[in-house]
């Protein structure tokens, strides 16, 4: 008889244990969200980013705080750290570079005589079909199987079997036009 208190008693133990963290960890995720909803219901930009910065770093802190609490809270905090970074690895594509670091904002750099020499800012199609959506714009398939779309509300006519350019345009963006005009289309690439 005594055996068997003694593992209720420690199964009893567990579970407070237990109830304990799950309530930690999920009063810590409500004021993680209520602090989230302070952040963005703020109208300024500036403010609203100093708030989300702020909310981050306390999230950044929570774990060496709660280092030197009781274990129970110990417990709760470490369930919520691995909760959260859980939630960002799954956050993160899973298609990255290896040196995602290298390449980010590589865009803007200026490049050297033969990068931009071999830059390819214009190329030339064969229009397969064209279609119209409800709102007029163009859906135009090429032979090579790239489909586009106007983006803008200007009328431009083509036909099927014309060849027209598709070139860069400024702040990422793409135009449509042929050489016989001197009037273009903003288009984007659907497929």
């Amino acid at each position: 008889m005594a055996r068997s208190n003694i593992i209720r008693e420690i199964l009893m133990r567990i579970s407070w244990i237990t109830a304990a963290a799950i309530l930690i960890s999920t009063q810590a995720t409500a004021g993680l969200d209520q602090d989230l909803l302070t952040c963005s219901a703020k109208a300024d930009k500036l403010d609203r980013l100093i708030c989300y910065d702020q909310v981050a770093a306390s999230i950044k802190n929570t774990p060496r705080a709660m280092s030197t609490a009781p274990a129970t809270t110990t417990v709760a905090a470490t369930s919520v750290a691995l909760a959260s970074q859980a939630q960002a690895v799954t956050a993160i594509p899973a298609t990255l570079p290896a040196n995602i670091e290298d390449e980010f904002g590589k865009t803007s750099l200026k490049k050297n005589k033969q990068e931009t020499k071999n830059e390819i800012t214009k190329i030339y199609m064969e229009i397969a079909s064209i279609s119209k959506d409800a709102y007029g714009a163009l859906k135009i398939s090429f032979s090579n199987g790239q489909v586009w779309k106007q983006s803008d509300s200007r009328r431009f006519k083509v036909k099927a079997g014309q060849n027209v350019f598709i070139e860069k345009a400024a702040l990422g963006s793409f135009i449509l036009g042929t050489d016989e005009r001197n009037s273009t289309i903003r288009v984007k690439r659907l497929k």
